[in-house]
């Protein structure tokens, strides 16, 4: 089974803050394939270039991809953007695509601790 992981989620595993996951989060990213949308890098380039974070998204991936073997998502993005068109719930171009990449992938779980995601996206693991 995959899941995917929101933003948050990969810089605390990247970060070595695993404190901060719940026990359930922790379980279900021990126990499926890993995997991320595109858009999270972008937000992570972001996060970069404002300081929040200091390593490039691209050195993130490539650790994680070393560590737990996450993988970036190569889903259509014609198909996501179909889903993310029905995502009303938010103004977050990025809450709304990372959720339509769940949801165009068969509803995957994703594994966040965004509490607006959890309250509109059944699928999510926290």
């Amino acid at each position: 089974m995959i899941h995917y992981l929101d933003t948050q989620v990969m810089i605390w595993l990247c970060e070595k803050q695993l404190n901060r996951l719940t026990p359930h989060a922790t379980a279900a990213i021990e126990e499926a394939d890993l995997l991320i949308s595109p858009i999270v890098l972008l937000e992570l380039e972001y996060l970069y270039e404002i300081k929040k974070i200091m390593q490039p998204p691209q050195a993130l991936l490539s650790q994680l991809q070393e560590q737990i073997a996450l993988r970036l998502c190569e889903h259509s993005f014609s198909l996501v953007i179909q889903t993310a068109l029905f995502e009303g719930w938010t103004r977050d171009p990025f809450d709304r695509l990372i959720v339509a990449y769940a949801k165009s992938n068969g509803y995957a779980p994703l594994v966040t601790s965004d509490r607006d995601i959890r309250k509109h996206y059944s699928r999510s693991v926290w």
